[in-house]
């Protein structure tokens, strides 16, 4: 079983944190949405998509990508869009939604949280504290295992804590594959991804 379809069953909206519940999966115009900092906005739609594949929420993110000056296309999302329509549809079983969710994950990081140019921002400045917290952070909205292991392994040489992080999330990883999709084993997941996430979001002066 793959990490990433552990972090939806898991519900990785943990990652837009209290925003989301007062955002609506199909509905970019709330007020609510409206007073999001554009970090928190790109998270949301990012989310929304991957929960729900609507073309409105396709258009949403592109509309947000072109607004923040983004030449990041979305158009190639459609095809995985209509597969996950499809696999709904035909009730197909869990190795097909996983791959699938691996393919939608990898496309989703190729849209940075923009956390991580708030973070190089810094970083350039000589704020290397900022740099890291904001690195994080980022790190935290990520979706895809090899996101999340390569954004680590950069951060080392700032950030000693990192390699740690990295150790412990490849642990998370054979954890997933090991367990079983019953109630009680997602639940040890959950616990032990929300302690790594906490552990992430530590930063260590």
């Amino acid at each position: 079983m793959n990490w990433t379809l552990i972090v939806t069953l898991l519900f990785v909206l943990l990652f837009i944190r209290i925003f989301w519940a007062h955002v609506k999966a199909n509905n970019a115009h709330t007020q609510a949405f409206k007073n999001l900092s554009p970090k928190d906005k790109l998270a949301v739609l990012k989310e929304c998509l991957l929960n729900n594949p609507t073309e409105t929420n396709l258009q949403n993110l592109a509309d947000f990508l072109k607004e923040i000056g983004s030449d990041q296309e979305v158009q190639s999302y459609k095809p995985l869009m209509e597969r996950q329509l499809a696999l709904a549809d035909r009730k197909e079983n869990l190795e097909q939604w996983d791959r699938l969710y691996v393919e939608q994950c990898n496309w989703v990081d190729q849209i940075r949280p923009l956390e991580f140019a708030e973070g190089l921002a810094a970083k350039e400045a000589g704020n290397t504290e900022t740099y890291i917290a904001r690195t994080l952070e980022g790190i935290s909205r990520l979706y895809s295992d090899q996101a999340i292991e390569e954004a680590l392994k950069q951060l080392e040489n700032d950030y000693p804590k990192a390699r740690e992080l990295l150790l412990s999330y490849l642990q998370l990883v054979e954890a997933c594959k090991e367990s079983g999709a019953d109630d009680k084993s997602l639940e040890a997941l959950r616990k032990k991804r929300d302690a790594w996430v906490e552990d992430l979001l530590t930063v260590e002066k």
